[in-house]
C-alpha cells in the first residue's frame, strides 16, 4: 500500500472476548503504536496515534463480549495492514474501500474471505473477482447482516461434539451399530459445515 492511499473500512462485524482486546492493546504496542484505552458499561474504546491523527476504536458490549462498530479512514499503511489482519484472524465481515488516485477499489469480505472485488474508475464499475454466483448489493448486504449462517455452523459444531460423545461411548461399550451410525451422521455433519463454511 502506498503512504499516500487512502483504505476506509466499513460495515465492521467482528466479535472479541475481552482476551481478545487485551491481546490486541499488546499487539499495537509491540508494532510501536502510541496509544491509551478507556471504558464504559457499553463501550471499550482504544485511541491510537498514527501520527498526527488519532485513531478511536470502538468496541461494543455485546451479552456474549465485545463487537468492533463503526466506520474507520485509515492512512497509516501498517496499521491497516493489521486491521486486514484481524478481520481475517477473526473470520469477519468488512467492506473494504481503497481510494488511490482516481480509483477505487472495494472489496466485499465474509468470514474473513474476499467474496467479490470492484474496481471504480470515474463512472466505470468492474468487478474484478466474485465469488461463486453473482449476488445483487441487496443480498450481498443481507448476507453480511444476517447471522443466520454464523448461528446454523455453530449448532452442527455442536451437534458434532455431541455426535462424537455419543461415538466414544459406544467404542468403549463395544456397540458396534450405535459406532457405525454415529460416524454415518459425523459424515453428514462434516459435509453440512463444508458447504456452510465455504
Amino acid at each position: 500500500m502506498n503512504k499516500n492511499d487512502e483504505v476506509e473500512y466499513c460495515n465492521l462485524e467482528l466479535r472479541f472476548d475481552r482476551m481478545h482486546i487485551q491481546n490486541l492493546i499488546k499487539d499495537l504496542i509491540q508494532e510501536g503504536y502510541s496509544l491509551y484505552w478507556s471504558e464504559s458499561d457499553s463501550l471499550f474504546v482504544i485511541s491510537v496515534r498514527t501520527g498526527r491523527k488519532l485513531i478511536k476504536l470502538r468496541f461494543q458490549r455485546i451479552k456474549d463480549g465485545y463487537k468492533l462498530v463503526g466506520d474507520y479512514m485509515i492512512r497509516d499503511a501498517r496499521l491497516s495492514e493489521w486491521m486486514e489482519k484481524l478481520i481475517g484472524d477473526m473470520r469477519g465481515h468488512a467492506v473494504v474501500k481503497r481510494f488511490r488516485d482516481r480509483q477505487i477499489i472495494i472489496e466485499n469480505i465474509l468470514f474473513g474471505e474476499v467474496i467479490r472485488l470492484v474496481e471504480i474508475s470515474g463512472y466505470q464499475q468492474k468487478v474484478l473477482y466474485q465469488k461463486g454466483p453473482l449476488l445483487s448489493d441487496q443480498e450481498l448486504t443481507k448476507m453480511f447482516y444476517s447471522t443466520l449462517g454464523e448461528e446454523r455452523v455453530r449448532d452442527r459444531r455442536m451437534e458434532v461434539d455431541e455426535e462424537l460423545d455419543r461415538l466414544s461411548d459406544a467404542l468403549a461399550r463395544g456397540d458396534k451399530q450405535q459406532v457405525r451410525l454415529s460416524k454415518e451422521k459425523l459424515m453428514f455433519l462434516r459435509k453440512e459445515l463444508m458447504k456452510l463454511e465455504w
